[in-house]
Formats: structure tokens, sequence, C-alpha cells
């Protein structure tokens, strides 16, 4: 099936080859401008969006215009729409890796904690021997492989590159994004257009330093060599090249199942809907993909489950309680709020032009039906369990390579059929009607328009939280501080794990955030800071030493998820300030350290 524009090129010839590379290069200059005109020191609410440079926003527009105006021309190169997509990746997600001195996210700390207990430890440990983290020997698959890249580049962890994983990451996508839709469509056109909507629309964030970003596009890659390789087609082209990918795919599920808890139950559910439609009536990866994941849940993974499923029982089928935020991740503030929404009308958006490309494309639909019931398959697993209140964003994030596709679809033209095909060969090759005026006008703009919305759109989607995720070198170092001087055994106390090396030695250090009790202890420390802070910290034993710890990145947390406002932290900063119990460590502009003082002892 092959989409046909029925516009013209402006330019013939080899001036019409080159041309998308001017907005190209345009584009390209404006963002590497932005990007050095870009101050990152004092972000608000709004994050890095309003702390870009405006050439920022005229690069992504130049970008955005010169993408469409490039393929919708078929007879173009499609060398220059793989250029203009990866252009999009490297100002959506190298722009942080750029204007940020220090990587993002804490949970990206948190992975690199991972992988240097990992290196330090030797091996895998039990939960008697580091606790919950044990979680991470149960699926230790992402961090082995970094350890063993730590190691192999000669680096003192991952914190070297993992600024630029979102990017690295979102390159791995490509290949098999492209072998996806090139099963269901020859059209240069509706891939090229459904790849940069993926890219658009998959602002919820997974392709951080994440066991997550690897899965995933180990995901997409086993759906791609399943709509490729398996079904009617790999029968008629014998049994044994199909059991060579049928080796494939098993490595690569190996990798997804060991590596990350809910990605191979979202490549099950896919794989089986995928066996109601009769093209793709194979039940081989389906049951290779459930066979290793039982195995893996019944053996190396069954100490977490055994603890984990009793709850995990009880929230299948609470499709509200999975859904709702609760206490400490609800948007507050204009600017979260803001960004909240962006983040939904995109999503919301992307998947009512899937809709309204799954009405319009009859023929797409019947030809593309496995990718649509691969996008559909995820949704029932909103049911299932809230992940920590993320499974919404984790089942958008699994539709989006169908959803991408047929929203491509309802901004192109008229689709060629087969019946179309037949006319084309008698009467000497295939012409669309020609669209003149208004109607013109219309096919050439408002999709231009969508683009562009869609486009500028991320950016909030994306970005719109730097104020929590970044976290300055001053914080970096005092937190460093910290660790280099805690004795094993030590306890620290903040207000929530949202700083660098929250779970740094983790091995060898306690840490208790406040934030995380019931809501009756948070209030007892709102209403006497100091005392209560003390009475918590009191049991740890020499040589061990219990802090305090609060930092920039915790406060911008607090405020902006709904828990305590910066008034109520700074009064609990400096009620251990002014008490006795505490003496001040260390301080600088991104946070401050205590240790409470030992109890009839020299230290004053």
């Amino acid at each position: 099936m092959t989409d046909l524009s029925d516009l013209a090129p402006v330019w013939p010839g080899r001036r019409a080859l080159a041309w998308p590379g001017l907005p190209l290069l345009a584009a390209l200059a404006l963002w590497a401008y932005a990007v050095r005109h870009t101050d990152v020191s004092r972000l608000d609410d709004y994050g890095l969006v309003t702390a870009l440079h405006p050439a920022f926003w005229a690069g992504l527009a130049v970008l955005t215009a010169g993408f469409w105006w490039t393929v919708r021309d078929p007879r173009r190169p499609g060398a220059w729409a793989a250029a203009y997509v990866i252009g999009l990746l490297v100002m959506e997600r190298a722009t942080q890796a750029l204007v940020y001195p220090t990587p993002l996210y804490a949970w990206a700390w948190k992975h690199d904690a991972v992988v240097d207990h990992l290196l330090s430890a030797g091996g895998l440990q039990t939960a008697d021997q580091v606790g919950d983290m044990a979680v991470y020997d149960q699926w230790p698959g992402f961090f082995a492989a970094q350890a063993a890249l730590v190691r192999l580049l000669g680096v003192e962890s991952a914190t070297m590159f993992m600024a630029w994983w979102p990017l690295a990451s979102s390159l791995m996508l490509l290949l098999p994004l492209l072998l996806i839709y090139r099963t269901f469509t020859e059209d240069r056109r509706l891939i090229w257009t459904a790849v940069w909507l993926f890219c658009v629309a998959n602002w919820v964030g997974q392709d951080y330093f994440s066991p997550q970003s690897v899965a995933y596009a180990l995901h997409v890659g086993v759906l791609a060599v399943v709509l490729r390789r398996f079904g009617r087609s790999a029968v008629r082209r014998g049994r044994p090249r199909q059991a060579v990918w049928t080796v494939v795919i098993t490595v690569m599920i190996v990798a997804i199942v060991i590596s990350h808890q809910l990605t191979p139950g979202m490549l099950a559910v896919c794989l089986l809907a995928l066996c109601l439609s009769r093209r793709h009536r194979d039940w081989v990866p389906v049951v290779t993909t459930v066979v290793i994941f039982l195995a893996w849940c019944l053996t190396a993974a069954l100490p977490f489950l055994s603890a984990a499923m009793p709850d995990m029982i009880r929230s299948v089928g609470d499709i509200g309680a999975n859904v709702e935020t609760g206490y400490g991740t609800t948007p507050t503030g204009t600017g979260a709020v803001a960004t909240s929404w962006a983040a939904r009308l995109l999503s919301g958006s992307v998947l009512l032009l899937a809709a309204l490309g799954v009405l319009r494309r009859r023929a797409l639909r019947h030809r593309a039906r496995p990718l649509l019931l691969v996008a559909a398959a995820p949704l029932p697993m909103v049911a299932a369990s809230s992940y920590g209140s993320e499974m919404i964003f984790r089942v958008l994030l699994f539709m989006l390579p169908g959803a991408a596709f047929f929203a491509a679809a309802a901004l192109l033209p008229e689709v060629r059929t087969p019946a179309a095909d037949a006319t084309a060969g008698e009467t000497g090759g295939f012409r669309p009607a020609p669209v003149q005026g208004r109607r013109r006008g219309i096919a050439t703009w408002v999709p231009l328009g969508a683009l562009l919305l869609g486009t500028l759109a991320f950016v909030p989607a994306y970005s719109g939280k730097d104020r929590i995720n970044y976290f300055p070198p001053q914080e970096v170092a005092l937190v460093r501080q910290l660790l280099d001087q805690a004795p094993d055994g030590s306890l620290v106390v903040a207000a929530n794990r949202n700083y660098p090396m929250a779970y740094g030695s983790y091995g060898s250090i306690d840490h208790y955030w406040f934030l995380d009790d019931a809501r009756g202890h948070v209030d007892r420390i709102v209403r006497s800071p100091a005392a209560t802070l003390a009475g918590d910290m009191a049991g740890v034993e020499r040589p061990a030493r219990a802090y305090f710890l609060l930092t920039q990145g915790q406060m911008a947390d607090s405020e902006m998820n709904g828990q305590l406002t910066g008034a109520q932290l700074d009064r609990v900063r400096r009620s251990v300030a002014a008490s006795p119990r505490f003496r001040l460590v260390a301080a600088n502009d991104a946070g401050w350290l205590y240790e409470l003082r030992r109890t009839g002892g020299a230290e004053r």
C-alpha cells in the first residue's frame, strides 16, 4: 500500500534535491545559537520553557516547516527526511545535555548508584544486605551492562555519559520504528511523518538513564521482527529462516525480562493481540515471551514478587485508584499545572488524530490492522496496576508506535488502494487528481500547523519540570561532601529523595525521607521541626552519624508536587539551624547540611 502526494516539487532537478538542506542548516544554526545563550542558573516553575533563548523556538519552527515541505514530495530522497528527524531528536534530547552542567533527574542518579554499588560489591546482593534496593539485583540486566560499559570506557561512573542517554535511547528506536512502518506502507511521507509524530509525542520521559529506555527499544524491536518475519508470510518463506528469527527475538526477550518488570507484560499482551489477526496468528513469539517471563518471576524475581503480590492483586480492576495521583504527585502552581496540561493535550491530540486516521483510511486500516491491535493492546493494563501512579503514562508510551502511524495517515492526502493500482496499470500510471484552490491550501497548511503545534508543545511537556529535575553543581558538591565524610552506618534525613546521589552508598548508609512518612508525622515535623527530627535521628550509634540535608531540588519537588510549601520547608530549616542539638556542617547556594550533635559528648 502506497500513499502518493498530489503536489509536485517546486524546483526540478538538482536544486529540488538540495533545497531541503537550507532550512535544516538554518534550524540547527538557530538551535546552536540558542544553546550558547540560554541561562539555566535560575529556573522558574515553567522549567526550561522560559529559560530557552527565543532562537530555539524559531529554530524548531523552521525545522518543522522544512520537514513538512520536504517530506510531502515523495520524489525527494528519503535521506533528507531522516536528516530532519535526527535534527529533531538533537534539538529535543541534546539541548538539556548541553545547557545543564550536571545530569538531570533523580532517578537517573539513583540508577547510577545501583551501577556503582554493583561495581563495588562485585555481585548481586539480597534484601538482608541492601534492603529494598535488592529489587534492582533481581532485575540486573541493565545495570550489569552499564557496569561493564563503565569499565570498558575507563570512566569513574555512569554520570560521565548518562546526560546523553536520552538522545542515545531515542536514536535506538529509529530502526525498529522504520521496520514496523515499512511493513505496512512504502510511502516515505507516511513513514517519516509517523516517526516525527512518535518523537514529538514521546514526552513521557522514559528515555533517561534507566532499564525502561533499553527495554522499550527492545520491545519495539521484537514487534518489528514479529510483524515482518512471523505469520503467514514466514510460513511461505520456510521454517528454517523463521527459526533464525526465533533465536533473535528470544535473545531480545531475555534481555527485556532480566532488565525490567513491566515491559515483558506489555510485550506479552501486544503479541497476544497479534494472534487475533489471521496474518500473524503465530503462537511462537507469545509463548516464548510468557515462558521466559514466568521462569524469571518464579526464580530470580521471586523474593520481590512474593512481597508485592498482595498489593498487586488488590489493585487489579481498581481503575480509579490506578490512575489517580495522590499526595506528593499532584501538580501545584501555575507552571506545574500548565506543563501537565501541555502534556495531556499533546497526547490527546495524537490519539484523536490516530482515531481520525483509522476512520478515514479504510484501506490502511485493513492493511495495518496488526499495528492497530498492537496499539490497543496496552489499554487493559490500566486496570491491572497503578505502577506507582505511572501506569497511564506507560500505557501511552506503549500505544505510541501504532498511534503515531495512524495519526500521520490522518494528516496526509488520500491513500492509494489496490483498486487504484489496477486502474493505474490500465491507464499507464497512477495520476492523482490535482487539488486546487481552498482544498489545496487546507491540505498544505492544516497538517503543517498540527505538526508545528505538536512539536512546540513537546518542549513544555518534556522539559517543563526541569526546576525539579535539574541539580546545579553546588547541590552535587554538597551531597558528594556528605557521602565522602559519612561513616558506615550513618543516617541521612531529607525532605524527599529529589536530590543527586540520594541513594549514594546505599549499601553502607541509611536514608530517611520524611515526606514519604505518614501525614500525621509530617504535620508534627512542621509544628516542631528540630525536636521531632532530632528524635527521629537519635537512634544512630557511634561511630556512625546522623545528618539532616535540605537542598534546592527537594524544595522544588515538594512545592511543585503539592507537598510542603517553600515557606514551610524554610521554617523547618531555620528551626534546625537555631537548635543547639544540630550543628552546621556545610552550606552553599543550593542547600544546607546539618549534623545531629552527640548527647553528652565532647562535640559543641
